[in-house]
């Protein structure tokens, strides 16, 4: 079963990753051969409804999937090595969703003709997504992706649940993770109205996750996070300390 949970938990990964990688091009006009601004369109209140049901589901899914309580069901079913893995499949499958059936509104909402503040905004733009790949490897990237699970169950060792600690970036932002998001799903020369709603709901749902993530920090490492969270503001780096 061991070699059964790494082979599984390895293509879980393969598909996260490339999944991953074509949300870049997706989001930022690149590469891809369908991203945010291209592809059919439905008429406006039905591109509307479309894109946010898209965007729903992903935000239920990655909501309900990481709550423990969710979680004590859901091993009954699915082995416990392989329920990272599984989540990080369903979230992948999903986020291809979004990417195959997202509906283009390719009306302007700004447009940057300057070349060097194009470019300034591009650099922005990797530099999100580069925050946000190295905040999980601050986490424990392996952990954070299943990998590390299916690795110790095909060792036959007991998983032991990540400690808390502070570090890089989490000492300036307690979530710099979603920062990385935030500046990857803004930074863009070219903003379309189908970009901006993908960019107000991803924001909103970021909110909605950093809350409920939060609660489940406070409960299980509340001695160490209190602390932490009244010291360390919550996503941007103000060097203010939290009320």
């Amino acid at each position: 079963m061991g070699l059964i949970a790494a082979v599984y938990g390895l293509i879980c990964y393969v598909i996260f990753l490339g999944s991953f990688l074509y949300a870049i091009g997706f989001v930022g006009n690149l590469v891809v051969p369908k991203t945010i601004d291209s592809g059919p369109s439905a008429p406006l209140p039905e591109a509307l409804v479309i894109n946010l049901v898209l965007l729903g589901l992903f935000a239920v899914q990655h909501s309900v999937m990481a709550r423990q309580g969710f979680k004590g069901v859901w091993t009954r079913i699915v082995p416990r090595p392989v329920e990272r893995s599984t989540y990080v499949l369903i979230s992948s499958l999903l986020l291809c969703l979004i990417c195959w059936k997202w509906q283009a509104i390719p009306t302007v909402v700004w447009d940057v003709p300057s070349p060097v503040f194009k470019a300034l905004l591009l650099a922005l733009f990797a530099l999100g997504w580069l925050i946000l790949l190295f905040s999980t490897f601050l986490i424990n990237h392996f952990d954070l992706f299943g990998l590390r699970q299916v690795y110790l169950e095909l060792r036959g060792l007991e998983y032991t649940p990540l400690s808390f600690t502070e570090r890089a970036f989490y000492k300036f932002v307690r979530h710099p993770l979603y920062l990385g998001f935030v500046i990857a799903f803004w930074a863009t020369p070219h903003m379309s109205i189908g970009h901006l709603v993908f960019s107000i709901a991803t924001t909103g749902y970021i909110f909605v996750g950093i809350f409920l993530e939060e609660r489940d920090l406070m409960k299980y490492h509340g001695a160490q996070y209190g602390p932490y969270r009244a010291r360390v503001p919550m996503l941007f780096p103000t060097g203010a300390k939290r009320e």
